[in-house]
């Protein structure tokens, strides 16, 4: 089913590893194009164009753009006992990882009197997006929540799409599970938008309706979440204007493998990757033939047992998944990191010390009884997460993902003329004169 990759007597760099390894095509520039209208369209004509747009791509006419509190609580009242534990155990692990994510002032005294220190600040609003697509997503409801919450963000506002199938007091809001993700963590502020135009509405804002009862929803600084490709699209033509965490692009896993893994443990882990979209990535970078046999026959085995067999069989099919065949777990390392999943997997013998020699990847889910699943819901980590290779530069979403760094300069007046001379020399050889004459004419009435 997965295509083989050998680079078995190879020893390739970076450059060469990239062009080989198996990875999903993913044409932003393409769908920046297709989304340009669209955010034109927010930006002219607000409320009425997010109407327009919802009944245009999500098949439903929003009810109203900003969910009622009744619905929110409605939401939480009606959603499953087990289902409610989970989330409130995903949020309590949440919160404690987060909570060390915490940043201080610091203070460096670099002369008698002279110190530099760097506060760090939240952003003052943010907006975050949840994706409604193929699946339901309330654990990213806790994903983006949480973190902007420990960093003391003022304002948050939460979109995600209107969906159809809903009913009675739902009809036209958001699936009822993230409604009421939002409601446990105390979101009020949530609206019925999504795909690119939700993009849109973060970073312009908007009126809906008028006179004391009409909704007022202030542009935002950072957007930040999980999208498909016209979301992404969105981020990209609107960063400057907004703030954003990342281009996501389409999931991944890589399983960096040895004989001693359990086939049947990399099979599941791969087809779960695989059930988000058909064009999701699973790769397997192993030194063991056998293994590979072996997870290519649990895969063949498991597929068409799963409730979403179609999607998953496209997404193993398809370009951006495969086996990867290496030497050795040196070898294996170099392809891992150079490939820069999203969420990567170590299955070998000490696998706490190969996993420490992981240098890019978006998460390290370490050993057989770490896997993706686990992070995605309830490890306490975070899941929205670098892809596309972009783990090499990036990271997944955090509390300091909110924050900004200020360096605050305070100098005494022998503090500066201590160093003065250096203005001066430093301004000149720049031909920036100007600047040393800032400093000297503190001095020259003296």
């Amino acid at each position: 089913m997965m295509s083989t990759i050998d680079l078995r007597g190879r020893v390739l760099g970076v450059r060469e590893l990239r062009h080989l390894l198996p990875r999903a095509e993913f044409d932003v520039a393409a769908a920046v194009e297709t989304v340009r209208p669209l955010c034109e369209d927010v930006r002219h004509r607000g409320a009425q164009a997010l109407y327009d747009l919802g009944e245009r791509f999500d098949g439903v006419r929003p009810t109203s753009l900003r969910v009622p509190s009744a619905v929110l609580a409605a939401a939480l009242d009606t959603l499953a006992p087990d289902v409610r534990a989970a989330l409130e155990e995903s949020i309590r692990r949440a919160r404690i990882v987060h909570e060390d994510q915490r940043r201080t002032t610091t203070t460096t005294t670099v002369a008698e009197g002279g110190t530099v220190s760097e506060r760090w600040v939240p952003v003052d609003r943010v907006g975050l997006y949840v994706p409604g697509g193929r699946a339901v997503y309330p654990s990213s409801v806790v994903m983006n929540v949480v973190p902007a919450q420990i960093a003391e963000v003022g304002s948050l506002a939460v979109a995600s799409p209107p969906q159809r199938e809903n009913t009675g007091v739902f009809a036209g809001y958001p699936h009822p599970t993230v409604l009421a993700a939002c409601a446990l963590l105390g979101v009020d502020e949530v609206y019925a938008v999504g795909g690119a135009q939700a993009v849109a509405a973060f970073a312009y804002g908007f009126t809906d309706g008028e006179g004391e009862d009409a909704v007022v929803a202030e542009p935002v600084n950072l957007v930040t979440g999980p999208g498909n490709v016209y979301v992404t699209a969105a981020k990209r033509l609107l960063k400057g204007l907004i703030g954003i965490d990342s281009e996501a692009g389409t999931t991944e896993i890589a399983v960096l493998a040895d004989d001693s893994a359990d086939p049947v443990h990399v099979a599941a882990d791969l087809i779960s990757q695989a059930e988000h979209d058909p064009y999701a990535a699973s790769v397997l970078v192993t030194d063991s033939a056998g293994l590979a046999d072996a997870v290519a026959a649990a895969v063949e085995r498991r597929v068409p047992a799963t409730k979403h067999a179609e999607r998953v069989r496209t997404a193993l099919t398809g370009p951006q998944s495969g086996v990867v065949l290496v030497d050795d777990l040196d070898r294996g390392l170099d392809v891992v990191n150079a490939y820069a999943a999203e969420h990567l997997e170590i299955q070998t013998r000490d696998a706490a010390a190969v996993a420490a020699r992981v240098r890019n990847a978006g998460a390290v889910f370490v050993g057989a009884y770490s896997p993706v699943s686990l992070g995605d819901y309830i490890a306490g980590s975070n899941h929205v997460l670098p892809t596309g290779g972009c783990a090499c530069h990036s990271s997944g979403l955090s509390v300091q993902s909110f924050l900004r760094g200020i360096h605050v300069v305070d100098y005494s007046r022998a503090a500066l003329q201590e160093v003065a001379h250096h203005v001066v020399t430093l301004s000149q050889a720049e031909d920036l004169p100007a600047h040393g004459e800032a400093v000297t004419a503190r001095f020259d009435a003296s």
